[in-house]
């Protein structure tokens, strides 16, 4: 026959109290006479009890988990993203949900929702698209949460992004300096957060003092190699003018890169080329790829960070957008041009 486990009501019958009464004492939520304290101790060791530490957890108003939601663990600026949340969230003695939505608005509800069932102590939330109402409404439903990466319109949480704009500086400006003029950029939908701060940066870089009439040339899909395959097959069937591209992820990057070896466009004779994000190994490339770099590790230290912040209490503490710095990494694959 096989034995019944103990559980808490067990305990309380053999000590002769209620189950409250054994829960908020072994929670250390509720002081009691000596003589209690010995029945229940005494209960506890003959039957073996070993009470369940999620289940106490919840009692005590947290389950010591946080909820990741992102789109692809397979691109690795997402894995990066992942692996510095887990090693920052280890520091506050908390574990990683994480949940991958192939960027799908159902999925992303559906990682919301299971979230919410798991009681987690907060939300990571990452897109790469923009969340239809529905999923900032949901979003909206935690106590905690940190929208990160790519805004959500609707969304009251408080924002960790990296600073687009200067992104799209950076990498306008050092195309100017190599005497560039008419640039093409690759990158995601025009109607991204992310988006329209890079081409706003690369703009204002791109043009000289008192002119204003450089305006790079678009080619928009989505973050992944299949979409940088087909923009620069689109590109490459329209140039005229172009002289460099400006990509707004690695993953696009790479599909960029596959056309042109098949078709034998060289970088940088043919075509200049930055990348935004340096998540993959672009050194390794040839020639290696200048990027603008985001600060990736910061990203999960500060999302975490913001998580446990003692802040929440402020209350303007949801409206606050933090932006991170990047870098312009130089590499090989700009070409200084005539002017």
């Amino acid at each position: 026959m096989m034995k019944s486990r103990t559980n808490l009501k067990t305990v309380a019958g053999e000590a002769g109290v209620s189950s409250t009464t054994v829960s908020r004492y072994l929670n250390g939520t509720l002081e009691l006479p000596e003589a209690t304290r010995e029945r229940i101790n005494a209960a506890v060791i003959k039957l073996n009890y070993h009470p369940n530490p999620h289940a106490r957890r919840l009692s005590l108003g947290r389950s010591d988990t946080i909820a990741v939601i992102l789109p692809d663990i397979a691109n690795p600026f997402f894995a990066k993203l992942a692996a510095a949340i887990e090693l920052a969230a280890t520091a506050h003695n908390s574990m990683v949900l994480l949940h991958a939505t192939f960027n799908k608005s159902d999925r992303e509800l559906e990682a919301l929702k299971r979230a919410s069932q798991n009681r987690v102590d907060g939300v990571v939330f990452v897109t790469n698209r923009t969340p239809e109402a529905e999923v900032a409404q949901q979003l909206n439903e935690f106590s905690r949460a940190v929208i990160l990466d790519e805004d959500v319109p609707g969304g009251v949480a408080p924002r960790l992004l990296c600073d687009n704009e200067q992104g799209g500086m950076l990498a306008g400006q050092h195309l100017r300096e190599a005497g560039h003029r008419h640039v093409a950029y690759f990158g995601g939908g025009i109607d991204l957060h992310s988006t329209q701060k890079r081409l706003t940066g690369l703009q204002h870089g791109l043009t000289e003092a008192g002119r204003s009439d450089i305006t790079p040339t678009l080619f928009l899909g989505d973050h992944s190699p299949t979409s940088g395959r087909e923009l620069a097959e689109r590109f490459l069937s329209q140039v005229e003018q172009e002289t460099a591209i400006f990509s707004g992820s690695d993953e696009l990057t790479v599909g960029i890169l596959e056309v042109f070896k098949e078709r034998g466009i060289r970088i940088p004779e043919d075509f200049s080329l930055i990348s935004f994000d340096d998540a993959r190994s672009l050194h390794l490339f040839s020639p290696a790829v200048t990027a603008v770099r985001q600060p990736v590790d910061l990203l999960g230290t500060r999302a975490v960070d913001i998580l446990f912040s003692p802040e929440w209490e402020n209350s303007d503490f949801t409206s606050r957008t933090e932006l991170l710095p990047v870098e312009l990494i130089e590499r090989g694959s700009v070409e200084h041009i005539g002017q």
